[in-house]
C-alpha cells in the first residue's frame, strides 16, 4: 500500500517518522501542498495523511484508490466527513497528545496577564528599572491568582489538563455545562460561569454552535477584571467584539494562541492595536516535541490498528 503525506512541514523537522515509515510499505512525503496540487498527489494513494489541507467532497470523490484519511490533528474541520463516509473511507483522527504543553502554555498565559512579569522584563531592558528611585517596580498592579475563580468551557482532555494545573496555582475551577446538552450536577450554566470566573478559557471544538459564541454579550457577562484565554480554535471569537471590549475596558485583559485566519494578515483588528493587556501567541500552545511526537506515533498506531481493522479514532462512523 502506498501512502502519501501531504504537509509534514506543519509538525516541524525534528520529529522522528520511523513508526510511521514502518506502518506502510511505500510513503511519498511533501513539505507542503497547496490545493491545486493535492488530486495529483494522491493519485495513486491508499492512505493519506494530513494536517491542513483541505479534503472536500469534489476531492474525494475523484480518487476512487484512497481507503484511509489520517488526520495529524483532533479537529476534523479540513475534510467533508460526509462525503469520506459515502466513499466508505474512514477517517481517523489523533488526540490527547498535546494536555502537557497545553496545559503549561495556559496557566504562561494567565501568568503573565495576571503579573505582567513579560511587560516588566521589558520595562528593565529599557532601563526604567535603572532610573526607579526604590528598589523595585511596582506601576503594572498584579492580581494574586490564589483563590480567584478559573471558568472553563470545554472539559474534554485539554480541558481537564487546564483543570489540574491551575488548582495547583491555588485556583478554584468552574466548569461550563456542555454545549451538547448533556446535563451534569458539577457543572454551571454559561452565564453563571461568566459572572463569576475570573479567568475564562475556552477548550471547546468549534462547531455551527460555537462559533463565535464569545460575542458583545458573552464579554459584557464576564466580570469586567476578568481575562480571556483562547488555546483552542480563532473562530470560536468574534474578533471585532475582543477588539471592542478591550479598547473599552470591559475586561480585564486576553491572551489568545489562535486567530480565525493563521496565518493572520498584518492588518487583522486584533494586530493593529496596542494594549498591555492583549497577548497574542502564534497557534503554539501544541508544539512541545514530547507533544509533537506522541501525535505522529498515534499517526502510525492508527494507521496499523486500520489495516487489521481496529479503528479505534474513526471519527466519520465507517468500519474500517
Amino acid at each position: 500500500m502506498r501512502g502519501v503525506f501531504l504537509d509534514t512541514a506543519t509538525l516541524g523537522e525534528d520529529i522522528d517518522l520511523t513508526a510511521l515509515k514502518k506502518s506502510l510499505e511505500d510513503w511519498t512525503f511533501f513539505s507542503l501542498t497547496a490545493p491545486e496540487e493535492v488530486q495529483a498527489r494522491l493519485q495513486d494513494a491508499d492512505v493519506v495523511v494530513t494536517n491542513k489541507v483541505v479534503l472536500d467532497a469534489q476531492l474525494i470523490a475523484s480518487l476512487p484508490k484512497l481507503r484511509c484519511i489520517c488526520l495529524t490533528a483532533t479537529g476534523t474541520n479540513n475534510v467533508d466527513l460526509a462525503a469520506a463516509q459515502r466513499a466508505g473511507i474512514p477517517v481517523l483522527n489523533v488526540t490527547n497528545y498535546a494536555g502537557a504543553s497545553v496545559a503549561q502554555h495556559v496557566v504562561a498565559m494567565t501568568l503573565a496577564l495576571a503579573t505582567q512579569w513579560h511587560l516588566y522584563a521589558k520595562d528593565v531592558r529599557k532601563g526604567v528599572w535603572s532610573a526607579a528611585p526604590a528598589f523595585c517596580l511596582m506601576h503594572r498592579p498584579v492580581m494574586e491568582l490564589a483563590g480567584k475563580t478559573f471558568g472553563i468551557i470545554g472539559y474534554g482532555a485539554l480541558g481537564q489538563a487546564v483543570a489540574n494545573a491551575v488548582t495547583a496555582l491555588g485556583m478554584n475551577v468552574l466548569i461550563a455545562q456542555s454545549h451538547s446538552g448533556a446535563q451534569d450536577v458539577n457543572r454551571v450554566t454559561l452565564p453563571e460561569l461568566l459572572s463569576r470566573s475570573d479567568v475564562v478559557s475556552l477548550h471547546c471544538p468549534l462547531t455551527e454552535t460555537t462559533e463565535k459564541m464569545v460575542n458583545a454579550d458573552f464579554l459584557s457577562a464576564m466580570k469586567s477584571s476578568a481575562f480571556l484565554i483562547n488555546s483552542a480554535r480563532g473562530g470560536l471569537v468574534d474578533e471585532t467584539a475582543l477588539r471592542n471590549a478591550l479598547l473599552a475596558g470591559d475586561i480585564g485583559g486576553a491572551a489568545l494562541d489562535v486567530l480565525t485566519v493563521e496565518p493572520p494578515p498584518m492588518d487583522h483588528p486584533l494586530l493593529t492595536i496596542q494594549l498591555d493587556n492583549l497577548i497574542i501567541t502564534p497557534h503554539n500552545a501544541w508544539i512541545s516535541l514530547a507533544a509533537r511526537q506522541r501525535l505522529m506515533d498515534q499517526v502510525a498506531d492508527n494507521i496499523e490498528a486500520w489495516k487489521v481493522r481496529q479503528c479505534k479514532n474513526c471519527v466519520n462512523g465507517v468500519e474500517a
